[in-house]
């Protein structure tokens, strides 16, 4: 059983996530409260440690050394941030009501951030693509997160009713919360990088379990104010089809310009799979630091999960099938 759904991109994680989501429904009392211990505080605390362990794993010398074929990390990183944005923008006038400009918030959040960083590489390598161009991009499209995730979210996802995202306090959170910790990561990196590389494994642990009690306490706050009271089931179900629908849609694009520039098929492998991933990771820490206290930041979640999710099985065939086409 646990093979099989392995085979189909589905984890312990995202088997643990719906469980979060579950949880808050019928228990979301711990992650409201604020005595004698706040989740959501602890929470915040994970974020910075997450990031400071990101920085000490970043090698500033394999960075250098990837710098080499330029074109395919600019369509890449092309991809993340421009292209996936330009996308939502333009699906905006779709949305008309409050609940629907609010999910459409919660889109353009999702088409705003990084590409992943571990699940991208495993699909490369599975596909037999460029596995340095891969680790290279990713640890290049985290940090430059950091800079473009905030400044698109500051022009489009605006102050209403639900969301509350204050330009004015975004900058001071993401240098204390965020920025600060890789920097202190990439300079203790020649002393302590080896170690961080040895307890991988660990510091994933920790990382994911983070991730899991900022679900958790984002969509209790979520389901205590009844935010998700609008949405049915046949909505649930069109929003993951548009989410597929995307992943899909940016895959072919991106084959196509690669094909158009002349990139070999191990590049091509590595464009499709780095430039089509959203990273649930920093969707989960940016989102906690960026709409701090927003009781809807279990909706502006919401894609982003089911993107997560879809992501990793579509991405887990096509990878499987791109391999064996090598193969044979």
């Amino acid at each position: 059983m646990k093979s099989t759904l392995a085979r189909w991109g589905i984890d312990g994680f995202l088997l643990a996530i719906v469980a979060m989501i579950i949880l808050a429904y019928l228990v979301p009392g711990p992650g409201l409260a604020k005595e004698p211990f706040s989740l959501e505080e602890a929470a915040n605390y994970g974020v910075s440690i997450i990031f400071f362990f990101y920085g000490l794993r970043l090698s500033p010398r394999a960075m250098r050394e990837g710098l080499a074929n330029w074109k395919m990390h600019v369509l890449i990183q092309a991809t993340t941030f421009i292209f996936f944005p330009l996308l939502a923008l333009a699906v905006k006038p779709f949305f008309h009501s409050e609940d629907g400009i609010l999910l459409w918030q919660a889109i353009f959040f999702l088409a705003a951030l990084p590409s992943t960083v571990s699940s991208s590489v495993v699909m490369v390598s599975i596909a037999r693509g460029n596995i340095p161009a891969a680790i290279f991009n990713a640890g290049i499209s985290s940090l430059l997160g950091l800079v473009f995730t905030p400044l698109w979210t500051g022009l489009f996802i605006t102050s209403n009713s639900e969301v509350h995202a204050d330009t004015s306090q975004i900058v001071g959170k993401l240098l204390l919360q965020v920025l600060l910790p890789v920097v202190l990561g990439l300079l203790l990196h020649r002393y302590w990088g080896a170690f961080a590389e040895t307890h991988k494994k660990k510091l994933k642990l920790f990382d994911q379990t983070v991730i899991l009690i900022i679900i958790y306490t984002s969509f209790c706050h979520s389901f205590y104010l009844h935010l998700f009271d609008n949405f049915t089931a046949g909505g649930l179900l069109l929003l993951g089809a548009g989410m597929l629908t995307l992943f899909l849609a940016v895959m072919g694009i991106v084959y196509g310009i690669s094909q158009l520039l002349g990139f070999s098929a191990a590049d091509r492998i590595t464009v499709i799979f780095c430039g089509s991933k959203k990273s649930l990771v920093h969707g989960t820490v940016m989102a906690n630091v960026l709409f701090a206290g927003s009781a809807a930041t279990g909706i502006l979640l919401l894609p982003l999960m089911f993107y997560h999710a879809l992501q990793l099985i579509a991405a887990s065939i096509l990878a499987q099938a791109a391999a064996k086409r090598q193969i044979n």
